[in-house]
């Protein structure tokens, strides 16, 4: 069932999207994987293409496309792989952070940037200390005459490597009571004297994804690069985090459609005591189960998001879908690996990079049990 907010716009831009992956990306993701990061070459190329932070104003570079541009985009990047989840990122989580919260001038300086590919962006949250609970976060920003004075450490952050510009989670009242007002979010750039990266992490998975620690020793950040108000940060990222959630579940469906796609071709195709193994009634109630669930939750996916693009509050369905979506991809993997038999363990087969990156899924932007303390609370259960 066609999603009722896709268009025949957003369809043309499914096909030429997908025509620039399959020169510009899909021919080169394996050397991706084994780098360990996208070339600053390829966010160039998107950039040049129009791919970048569609729906900013014109003013800024975009053409204000609809949330359906986002969707389609992102889909399409997880078809090639789940380390390109840098750039949904970089368009559908960091920029607006910019864009609802930051000056004219801010605005002017970087988003034309972000729309061409010169300035890649990352939101540094995670500490080694704190993860889901932000409150717990020791990053400080001391407040002189010129600016603020940051310190403190940073991990697991996506397009740490690439990035231009970080938008930091910090505490400016770090004795403030509740410990969640003194949070703050400040613009870090590259050349910001005193701010560095870390090491380049190894992951298990995303390997093509440029995740890295992020370090801040005396960190002399400008009073202009204070984004919005100080205090205000912890409201910022709650009103934030709904769409970067959503953003998670749109590439969790489309990871669970390619891999059913990939297992489909297979079962067909391999043989067993002389029959393709798709012919077995184990294999295609497996499958059937399967896309019986995955369905299930396009439709649920599919109904928030249309929502969300309405201006409805949809922190509960984005919960839910997040939980649901991520758990599932995991399930499909897993699944899907063991219908490839030994060969799903090979590298050379897709299905094993995928059964490698979907695990995390349900841990990045709020783990699964965050979604559901929070789907609790709109229960009226705590």
């Amino acid at each position: 069932m066609k999603a009722s907010y896709i268009t025949e716009e957003h369809e043309i831009l499914r096909q030429s999207l997908r025509k620039f992956l399959e020169k510009e990306a899909y021919p080169y993701y394996d050397e991706w994987e084994k780098a360990g990061e996208v070339p600053r070459g390829f966010w160039r190329k998107l950039g040049e293409q129009g791919y970048l932070c569609p729906w900013l104003d014109e003013k800024y570079g975009g053409f204000g496309a609809d949330f359906g541009y986002s969707v389609v985009i992102n889909e399409e990047m997880e078809k090639v792989g789940t380390g390109l989840i840098g750039v949904g990122l970089h368009n559908d989580i960091v920029v607006p952070y910019l864009h609802a919260y930051g000056t004219e001038e801010q605005k002017q300086k970087w988003l034309p940037k972000c729309t061409t590919g010169e300035c890649i962006t990352a939101i540094a949250m995670t500490e080694p200390g704190a993860g889901s609970d932000l409150a717990s976060i020791r990053t400080t920003a001391v407040e002189n005459e010129k600016g603020f004075t940051l310190n403190g450490e940073k991990t697991f952050i996506t397009n740490g490597i690439h990035a231009d510009l970080v938008v930091v989670v910090c505490k400016t009242a770090p004795h403030a009571s509740p410990a969640y007002k003194g949070i703050s979010l400040m613009i870090v750039e590259r050349d910001t004297p005193g701010f560095s990266r870390g090491r380049k992490l190894d992951k298990i998975g995303l390997n093509s994804q440029d995740t890295s620690e992020l370090i801040f020793e005396d960190a002399a950040v400008s009073k202009d690069n204070l984004l919005g108000k100080k205090g205000e940060g912890f409201y910022y990222l709650m009103n934030q985090l709904q769409q970067e959630r959503l953003i998670v579940g749109i590439g969790a469906i489309a990871a669970c459609e390619r891999m059913l796609e990939l297992t489909v071709e297979y079962v067909k195709e391999r043989k067993a005591f002389g029959k393709s193994i798709a012919s077995f009634q184990n294999t295609q109630f497996k499958l059937a189960e399967l896309q019986t669930e995955v369905e299930i939750g396009r439709t649920f996916l599919d109904r928030t998001i249309e929502a969300h693009m309405n201006g409805e509050d949809v922190v509960k369905e984005v919960s839910m879908s997040k939980w649901w979506t991520t758990d599932l991809v995991k399930k499909v993997a897993m699944e899907c690996m063991h219908l490839h038999g030994g060969y799903g363990y090979m590298e050379e087969y897709e299905i094993a990079r995928r059964f490698r990156d979907a695990p995390v899924t349900a841990i990045y932007a709020g783990s699964n049990e965050i979604m559901k303390t929070i789907i609790a609370k709109k229960m009226g259960l705590v």
